[in-house]
């Protein structure tokens, strides 16, 4: 069975009251784009924010509850249940009245809105596998004892989590389409105009607010504008081409990141109105997807091979007792952790032991 959950419409559903506006945030231009791209496309299974205290994690995620149709900001409590977050279904009306009753969870809540988790680095993996099951697939599915019922769940999902208290585990991290990482911010103008912009805020928020409603008003219009374009973006044979190389420059595991990088690229594309979808945006959207996924450090391309007959690193010079020279020596402990050049095996007598006796003819 499936089913929509309805939301309450209109801005005013913003749980926490007046929010910041998303288009006041200063200094964050990383975190507001790819907010932006989970706005448009919650396939993309939703962004990771990881950072230190202060940065405004929290702040900018119920700033982007206000842009979407429905204005709907659904928080998720640590000490939630899995029931609460998934919904639960009651057997016995099912048993006696053959009725299906469900109870609506978080995550029907959140359904064309928001659903942030603060520190979700300390919840327990298999809510935050189920949190991501239902942002990647845009279907939750609740089972009891053979009674299953399922309804939509297209949400942005926004995790935030500060690296002092734990990390999550590689495998759960790798399901987050987007990772943003904030750092603290040390430019002493940039720190003025943000601490302005909160006071000011604090001190009047409908007057602050009135100030970016003109803005405010835009973003949505281009937020809706960009979810119609989406589908008709077709990726070309270049656009393929600069994401396999990127994705093999960070020796990702799998095609996880190929496939968000390209989904990521289009909604960039379709945010900036743009007819085609570029190498362009997809160099803009490689970061956030390849933050969490590099096995690599990123750095200076590697030289290309050598051709044949020119020397290279694999043209080596074996000496006479079989040892590498230097610099082979060099690009082994480089290229390879635990890399131990050949030693020479010599063969000595072995005093005290007998010889064999001679073969009978």
């Amino acid at each position: 069975m499936m089913n929509d959950i309805p939301t309450h419409t209109g801005l005013e559903a913003v749980d926490a009251g007046l929010a910041f506006p998303f288009t006041a945030l200063i200094g964050q231009p990383d975190l507001q784009q790819a907010l932006l791209l989970a706005a448009i496309d919650p396939g993309l299974g939703g962004v990771l924010v990881s950072g230190p205290r202060g940065t405004a994690k929290s702040t900018a995620a119920r700033a982007l509850a206000e842009l979407l149709p429905e204005g709907q900001l659904v928080t998720l409590p640590l000490a939630a249940s899995e029931d609460r977050v998934t919904g639960s279904l009651d057997l016995n009306a099912a048993l006696q009245d053959n009725a299906l009753r469900f109870s609506p969870g978080l995550l029907a809540r959140a359904h064309l809105g928001v659903l942030y988790v603060d520190e979700i680095n300390l919840l327990p993996d298999a809510l935050v596998d189920a949190l991501l099951d239902a942002a990647a697939s845009g279907i939750n599915t609740v089972e009891r004892d053979g009674v299953s019922y399922s309804h939509a769940t297209r949400f942005a999902l926004i995790g935030t989590m500060n690296p002092e208290e734990g990390e999550l585990r590689p495998q759960l991290l790798d399901r987050f389409g987007l990772m943003v990482q904030l750092h603290n911010c040390f430019d002493p103008a940039v720190r003025q105009q943000i601490v302005k912009a909160r006071l000011a805020f604090e001190l009047d928020p409908p007057a602050f607010r009135a100030r970016f409603a003109a803005q405010q008003q835009a973003q949505i219009a281009q937020i809706r504008e960009a979810r119609t374009r989406l589908a008709s973006l077709a990726f070309d044979d270049a656009v393929h081409a600069r994401v396999s190389a990127l994705c093999i420059a960070a020796a990702v595991d799998g095609l996880r990141a190929d496939l968000v990088m390209l989904r990521a690229a289009r909604a960039l594309a379709a945010l900036d109105g743009a007819e085609h979808i570029t190498i362009a945006h997809v160099d803009a959207v490689a970061a956030a997807v390849l933050a969490h996924r590099r096995m690599v450090p990123p750095g200076p391309q590697q030289p290309d091979a050598p051709q044949p007959g020119t020397s290279g690193p694999d043209d080596r010079q074996v000496a006479g007792d079989n040892e590498l020279d230097a610099p082979a020596q060099a690009a082994g402990a480089e290229g390879d952790w635990g890399y131990l050049p050949p030693e020479t095996a010599g063969l000595k007598p072995v005093k005290g032991v007998l010889p064999l006796p001679p073969k009978k003819p």
